[in-house]
């Protein structure tokens, strides 16, 4: 009996590093509607940015979709609440969603995905980037997989 010849793993498009220097220019947190998806750490963090109980912090700052736990955003035009200005007002508690951008998977399945965040993120490839090693973007992309399967689990 044969056996199975092996699955080739394809190398991936950006193993030779990326160039990503974050601006500060908040336009990762304004937009079109979207979620911040949080995890069971992500609220932790923000109830002690905040000094809230669990309970008073997802009253205020959250909303349920399906299963899983979302930020709200600006009523008026989908912002991210907590942007004030150009700048995160919960820098230090903030998500890990808000932490591993703009190494999410979705946005490095191929380069054509990269551009199009490169449209709205001038870090992407900005002249004072630094070249991102792809040992760098693997781990970020780890931590982007796992937060996604944390919120998951979140309960209210």
């Amino acid at each position: 009996m044969d056996s199975p010849l092996p699955i080739l793993q394809e190398e991936p498009w950006f193993k030779k590093g990326l160039k990503f220097h974050c601006t500060g220019c908040g336009k990762c947190c304004t937009g079109a509607p979207g979620f911040v998806w949080l995890s069971e750490e992500d609220i932790e963090r923000l109830c002690k940015h905040f000094q809230l109980e669990r309970e008073d912090f997802l009253k205020r700052y959250t909303r349920k979709v399906g299963k899983k736990i979302s930020l709200l955003e600006d009523k008026k035009n989908y912002n991210c609440i907590f942007l004030r200005g150009k700048e995160c007002s919960v820098y230090e508690g903030r998500p890990s969603q808000c932490r591993t951008f703009p190494w999410w998977t979705d946005n490095l399945k191929s380069e054509k995905d990269w551009r199009e965040t490169a449209a709205i993120c001038e870090g992407i490839d900005h002249e004072a980037a630094k070249e991102i090693p792809f040992e760098e973007i693997q781990k970020q992309l780890r931590v982007d997989r796992e937060n996604d399967e944390k919120c998951k689990c979140v309960s209210t």
